[in-house]
């Protein structure tokens, strides 16, 4: 081979010219060795050794480091299971939920095998195979470092598994889909003899004795909503955090509001752990609350048993404001939040809430999602639709008694369209101007949010009204453009 090799190198490279004449060489001098070999095994002269082979893949064992998670490698989700028990499903599911990279083992196993040169990954040790799996994955989020999350599917090799676990330890979560055998047929829509036969190969390999292994082990013979909320809460699990607690009296309200308010407030703490949290949202938390012009918009989490009792306390709390003010409640359950059934105004207040918003009330036990930047982007995504679709409607409607909702409108519009410039700015004056920034959008000459609010307060809505409608027509006729091009 190295004669082949230099001999095709002669005529681009001196150096390997001058060596085929020395290999030509070597060869023929190894070739007479073996001759004189050979003559003297079959006079009886000399015996080969006993033919026992020895195979080492891979580095010597005293030379031999062991491997360890890249940084770069957060955390990783190996799914696990029988046939047609939803391996496939689910890690789609994470992967388009949560960002997820979706990888199979088998894949990445012969990856490795064509980098190190073998021929048959499977033949070798599980915890050969351990490593060649983590250095794989160790290379791919090196080359991928914005990936926070991979699935890796399918796990049918208990050893070589639980190796894996040995050298990632909490990187690595374990999920083992289980279900009966008649629901595993009547999904695939496959003959049970196919599904018996593809368990049986699989079997052969451990796949069953990962359940005893795994860290997570998911009954998937009921609903598709339950199997995606312990999903969530597996990918993308909540975290404790310390909320900042204000009172009422410090939000900037009115003191009848925050009187009414501290009152509600007192009620649900007494509620006990059924009230995870209470939380005015918006507005309040930003300090730009205006008497006879913003809403409360409050956040309770609270158990679902406990729901009755919140909406007792929520009509006393409505008698008590008297008008003050509009009341916009949003009641959410903690496991609607842990498996992140979440609207995006909500997960923006939850957001908000981890950065320093204060609560009213917060158990020393909530848990909240984290909601990353990234997230509120595809929110905002998500949102904008629905937001100029009801903008378009008010406009066909627009007269006094819009005014107020059309300028909100226009605000969320311009937010939402900020975050996806990756721009956050808070406090409807700033966003307004913030937007004139959005290539092609014309400045949008809104006057001021207190010279609105003060008008609406007044009942002289004519002289704001004709400009909002003004920067709904450009914002409407901006966003078409966009999208037709």
């Amino acid at each position: 081979m190295r004669i082949w090799h230099s001999e095709r190198a002669a005529a681009r490279d001196e150096l390997a010219r001058r060596r085929v004449p020395a290999l030509h060489g070597q060869r023929e001098e190894l070739c007479a060795a073996l001759d004189a070999l050979v003559v003297d095994v079959v006079a009886g002269r000399r015996r080969l050794p006993v033919p026992a082979r020895f195979k080492l893949y891979g580095r010597d064992d005293a030379t031999h480091a062991e491997i360890k998670p890249s940084r770069h490698l957060r955390r990783v989700i190996a799914f696990g299971g029988l046939s047609e028990c939803g391996k496939s499903t689910s890690a789609e599911f994470v992967r388009r939920t949560c960002g997820a990279q979706r990888l199979k083992i088998g894949f990445l196993l012969r990856q490795a095998a064509h980098r190190e040169g073998l021929a048959d990954p499977y033949a070798l040790s599980a915890r050969r195979q351990a490593e060649l799996l983590l250095g794989e994955l160790n290379r791919f989020a090196d080359a991928h470092v914005d990936t926070r999350l991979f699935t890796i599917e399918s796990v049918h090799d208990d050893a070589s598994i639980a190796e894996l676990k040995q050298l990632m330890g909490e990187t690595l979560q374990i999920v083992y889909l289980d279900a009966a055998f008649t629901v595993r047929v009547e999904r695939s829509g496959a003959p049970a003899q196919a599904v018996a036969a593809k368990d049986e190969i699989k079997m052969s390999r451990g796949a069953h004795q990962v359940a005893a292994l795994a860290d997570h082990v998911i009954d998937n013979s009921g609903s598709v909503a339950a199997l995606r909320a312990r999903l969530q809460r597996i990918a993308a699990p909540p975290a404790a955090t310390t909320l900042r607690v204000a009172t009422p009296y410090g939000l900037g309200l009115p003191a009848a509001v925050a009187s009414a308010t501290a009152d509600f407030t007192d009620a649900v703490r007494a509620y006990g752990p059924g009230v995870r949290l209470a939380a005015l949202t918006g507005s309040p938390g930003e300090g730009t609350w205006i008497a006879g012009w913003s809403d409360l918009d409050l956040l309770v989490i609270a158990e679902h048993k406990a729901i009755g009792r919140v909406h007792e306390a929520l009509k006393r709390y409505r008698n008590a404001l008297n008008g003050a003010t509009s009341l916009g409640p949003t009641l959410v359950t903690p496991g609607e939040l842990t498996a992140r059934r979440l609207t995006p105004r909500l997960a923006f207040a939850l957001h908000q809430l981890r950065q320093g918003s204060p609560a009213l009330h917060a158990s020393p036990d909530v848990d909240l999602p984290v909601i990353t930047r990234d997230d509120l982007e595809l929110a905002a995504v998500r949102e904008l639709p629905q937001v100029v679709l009801t903008m378009r409607r008010l406009r066909a409607d627009a007269g006094p008694a819009t005014l107020r909702q059309l300028y909100k409108h226009v605000v969320l519009a311009c937010r939402l369209l900020l975050r996806e410039h990756n721009q956050w700015e808070s406090g409807p004056d700033r966003i307004l101007a913030a937007a004139s920034h959005i290539p092609g959008l014309p400045v949008l000459s809104v006057p001021s949010l207190s010279e609105i609010s003060s008008a609406w307060r007044e009942g002289d809505t004519e002289s704001v009204l004709k400009p909002v409608t003004a920067a709904v027509d450009q914002l409407l006729a901006w966003y078409a453009a966009q999208l037709a091009a």
